[in-house]
Parts: structure tokens; C-alpha cells; sequence
């Protein structure tokens, strides 16, 4: 009923930046709500940010605030991460989702590297 592809991902330096981008197809009417996900080798997947169009609220996990900024383009359905000064901490698979809320995600994608070397 609903797609997402990611795409954006590749290798950069510390202190480097990416812009990650999230296209929704489908049935995108149901979408309430988006987020990033990420999941490192050896540790369990993890919230990074997410927004919500219910209730106009945007929310960041605590190790990417003041670095990471999600934002959309609803007239193509779209959603981006603008990701700066990264971190080798940053380095995992990212994942755009979207449900009906930010606790109730029924679409994913397939997953975008991202690579942050010393």
C-alpha cells in the first residue's frame, strides 16, 4: 500500500554531511507520521528522528539533536535527514518509515548505508 525508498547514503569523513531522502508512493493518504531509524552492526536498531503531521511535532533522539534536521516535501512526498558533523558513531543503516504515528510505523524501507570514517 505504501513504499519508501531511501537513498543518500555513502561514505564521508567525520565532520562531514549528508542529506538522506526518503520517496513515499502508494496509498501515502494514510501516512500520519515519518522517522529515521538506524541500525550498527552488533547493536540493536535505534530512533533517530521522526515527525508527525497530526500534532505538528518533531522529534530528535538525544545523540543527534543540534546535528540532524528531518523535513519533507509533501507536495512530492518526500521526506529528507540533513545529517552534519558527523560522527563514526553515526555509521549504520538507515531506514525512513511511516504509519499512522510516530509509535505505530507499518511501512519501511529498504535501508540506506551510511559510512562516517575517522
Amino acid at each position: 500500500q505504501v513504499q519508501l525508498v531511501e537513498s543518500g547514503g555513502g561514505l564521508v569523513q567525520a565532520g562531514g554531511s549528508l542529506r538522506l531522502s526518503c520517496a513515499a508512493s502508494g496509498r501515502t493518504f494514510s501516512i500520519y507520521a515519518m522517522g529515521w531509524f538506524r541500525k550498527a552492526p552488533g547493536k540493536e536498531r535505534e530512533f533517530v528522528a521522526a515527525f508527525s503531521w497530526s500534532t505538528s511535532s518533531i522529534s530528535y533522539a538525544d545523540s543527534v539533536k543540534g546535528r540532524f534536521t528531518i523535513s519533507r516535501d509533501n507536495a512530492k512526498n518526500m521526506v529528507y535527514l540533513q545529517m552534519n558533523n558527523l560522527e563514526p558513531e553515526d555509521t549504520a543503516v538507515y531506514y525512513c518509515a511511516a504509519g499512522r504515528g510516530t509509535s505505530s510505523y507499518a511501512y519501511w524501507g529498504q535501508g540506506t548505508q551510511v559510512t562516517v570514517s575517522s
